[in-house]
């Protein structure tokens, strides 16, 4: 069935896709992930079905992340994934293919950034339109960026951590590091490794994180029974592990995330830094949400912090809002800071 085109808001992130639709808001958020039979080419499955595959295919079954850090690793799988999802969420054929509006990590490189564009270009869009990340989350967070007013935001995601101030609807000071949710896995990987003995997989650590995990000390500490092999024996092995190792573990990551958001504050203009110190730090992306982190960036900064609400969509929602201003687009520029389009 032939229809009109919606402009279409995505959130191409290292861990997860999230599509907005203007007028509808979120309609998917599914796993970058996707599976392909290596003896043919052909395209398996997409998302959610396809991360159920992962490090349990077959000889010519591949499950892979086509995203790795914030930016695309496999461009031929980052396009049909996003045609696959595009597909999904409109319905099929349209008479004018969607506009769409990319939000993109602040130390992306000019190539990264064409081949997002392409990308888009090549699932389907009329025209791609990129946007910041911190600018995006910002904007979900429901902070008015268009003031004279400094806010700082730090967006933490699977493969990057951008942390920028923000004023006059653009970014004055910025950072993005590839550390962030993945790195947390990777570093309770090599923890169970080194302290226990034992291997366990990606998605073993990712619960992991997600039930126990803690930067900041708990009021009350959790637990969690997890199996793994034993690197001794080559057996299965079930252990409990508590909250206050998850610190430990991820003593590194976090050391590195902290040290970003102070290089930022050294470097932000003083009247700015007297807005954030009124107006506190809004932190955004799934991995804001590992318990305390708030606590700690308040701890390390003297400066109040919060947790926006619904933080893993904010940067979605902020990228689906910022397409109402397409229309107030001319030569492929608007306010917000370097966002742009391509033809």
């Amino acid at each position: 069935m032939c229809s009109l085109a919606k402009d279409i808001g995505i959130d191409l992130g290292t861990a997860s896709v999230l599509v907005y639709i203007k007028g509808k808001g979120v309609v998917l958020n599914e796993p970058s992930v996707v599976a392909i039979d290596k003896n043919t080419g052909r395209l398996l499955k997409v998302g959610a079905e396809a991360q159920a595959m992962l490090g349990r295919t077959p000889g010519n079954i591949v499950a892979i992340r086509p995203l790795r850090d914030g930016v695309i690793s496999d461009y031929d799988m980052t396009e049909r994934m996003l045609k696959e999802f595009i597909r999904k969420v409109t319905g099929g054929f349209h008479l004018f293919p969607p506009r769409i509006m990319v939000c993109v990590p602040s130390g992306i490189t000019e190539v990264e950034e064409r081949a997002v564009i392409d990308a888009g270009r090549q699932a389907g869009a009329r025209r791609v339109y990129l946007i910041e990340e911190p600018v995006a989350a910002a904007i979900g967070a429901g902070i008015d960026i268009t003031k004279p007013d400094g806010h700082m935001v730090v967006d933490i995601g699977g493969g990057t951590s951008d942390i920028a101030v923000i004023s006059l609807s653009g970014v004055v000071e910025s950072a993005s590091i590839k550390v962030a949710g993945d790195q947390f896995n990777e570093s309770i990987v090599k923890y169970m490794r080194r302290k226990h003995n034992i291997l366990i997989g990606e998605r073993t650590a990712e619960q992991m994180k997600m039930e126990i995990g803690c930067v900041y000390p708990k009021e009350e500490e959790a637990t969690i029974e997890i199996k793994g092999r034993c690197l001794m024996t080559g057996l299965p092995k079930t252990i409990t592990v508590n909250s206050t190792e998850m610190m430990e573990a991820f003593e590194e990551p976090v050391e590195r995330i902290l040290e970003a958001v102070h290089n930022v504050l050294e470097r932000t203009p003083p009247e700015l830094v007297a807005d954030i110190s009124n107006n506190g730090i809004v932190m955004t992306g799934g991995g804001s949400l590992v318990d305390g982190f708030d606590k700690l960036i308040t701890a390390r900064t003297g400066i109040h912090t919060v947790v926006a609400e619904d933080a893993i969509s904010c940067v979605a929602e902020g990228t689906g809002k910022s397409l109402d201003s397409l229309g107030d687009m001319q030569d492929g520029t608007v306010n917000l800071s370097r966002r742009r389009q391509m033809n």
